[in-house]
């Protein structure tokens, strides 16, 4: 599903990543993450696709400083840890600010 944004000026975290094999309870914390992640102040939405291992995940946020209270939220610090262990080979995240937006079609 395409994120519904609002006009730029906001933010976008791009996670891109390597998956390890199996599931290792991933499914359920990236559920449980996404849950978290909506009842952030400063959350817009999100949009993820995974093929062959390759993960991409944006999320879109109002600020910088609503980045960095999600990036410091206690629960979300502890599974990042245990992705860094467990779930992924490797990783990036890109923090960027949207300026402007072009869509097409109903989203």
């Amino acid at each position: 599903m395409i994120a519904t944004t609002p006009p730029p000026p906001y933010y976008a975290v791009i996670f891109s990543s390597l998956r390890t094999e199996g599931d290792h309870g991933y499914g359920e914390a990236a559920n449980r993450m996404l849950e978290l992640a909506r009842e952030q102040p400063g959350f817009l939405g999100v949009e993820s696709a995974r093929e062959n291992g390759l993960g991409i995940t944006v999320s879109y946020w109002s600020s910088e400083a609503a980045i960095l209270a999600w990036k410091q939220q206690a629960e979300h610090r502890a599974v990042r840890e245990q992705g860094r262990s467990t779930w992924y080979s490797a990783f990036q995240a890109r923090v960027c600010k949207v300026e402007r937006a072009y869509a097409f079609g109903a989203v």
